[in-house]
């Protein structure tokens, strides 16, 4: 088992303290009795706070097996990066710069316009570079300086997808590079290629009456909705 963790609410970061020792001792103890023990030297403490809260942040330290964890500011769990305050730009950040390195790595792999066909690029930045950077945006929204951030990059990789010129205006380029804009897709994490995206429902059609027997058309059938779709 790796990367749990035990979270706990009171009035107070003391009385979470004492909860949180108390959870642990007895998560301790019924390991010990099947052979199942932890690391404890890997602990971090995390001290949540509300945007009411207008008291000084707590730096009260919890003690666990003798060994004394002070509160991180920032926590690193299952890829996603958690401050106190729930403050995402610390989480986009480390997002555009992994993102950003792995561009620079696929743009040597040819140059523009040369050896990878444009569908592959279109490939490479919807199922690759748009998963890296919007890694996250189910739970955590990005604002506005993160967000800008992450829309200048997006911009690049969608003139890099279709070989246009720096001069071509950011507002035609997600029609040009057949890619969703960053925008909506970090709000709604709708990072899924153009190919997996609900298609629009279709439109019912009548036979045509053969010449030989003609017979009176059928009543148009009701239309087909993609699955996930409300009528």
């Amino acid at each position: 088992m790796d990367d749990f963790s035990i979270t706990v609410a009171s009035p107070s970061y003391r009385g979470n303290i004492r909860r949180l020792q108390t959870l642990f001792s007895t998560m301790a103890a019924k390991g010990r009795d099947i052979g199942v023990s932890f690391s404890v030297p890997k602990t971090e403490l995390l001290h949540w706070r509300t945007p009411s809260q207008r008291t000084p942040p707590s730096h009260a330290p919890i003690e666990l097996e003798s060994h004394l964890f002070r509160p991180s500011q920032v926590v690193r769990w299952l890829g996603y990066w958690f401050t106190p305050s729930f403050n995402t730009a610390h989480h986009y950040r480390h997002r555009l710069s992994l993102a950003q390195g792995i561009f620079s790595f696929v743009k040597r792999l040819s140059s523009p316009g040369a050896g990878v066909r444009p569908f592959l690029c279109h490939r490479v930045a919807s199922g690759l570079l748009l998963s890296i950077l919007t890694y996250g945006a189910d739970l955590l929204t990005p604002n506005y300086a993160a967000l800008r951030g992450m829309n200048s990059f997006w911009h690049r990789v969608q003139r890099w997808a279709t070989n246009n010129f720096f001069s071509t205006p950011t507002s035609i380029l997600s029609r040009e590079a057949c890619l969703p804009p960053l925008s909506p897709t970090a709000d709604t994490r709708g990072a899924l290629p153009p190919s997996e995206s609900p298609a629009p429902p279709l439109t019912p059609t009548r036979p045509r009456p053969d010449s030989h027997n003609p017979s009176p058309p059928s009543p148009p059938s009701e239309p087909r909705m993609p699955p996930g779709t409300s009528q």
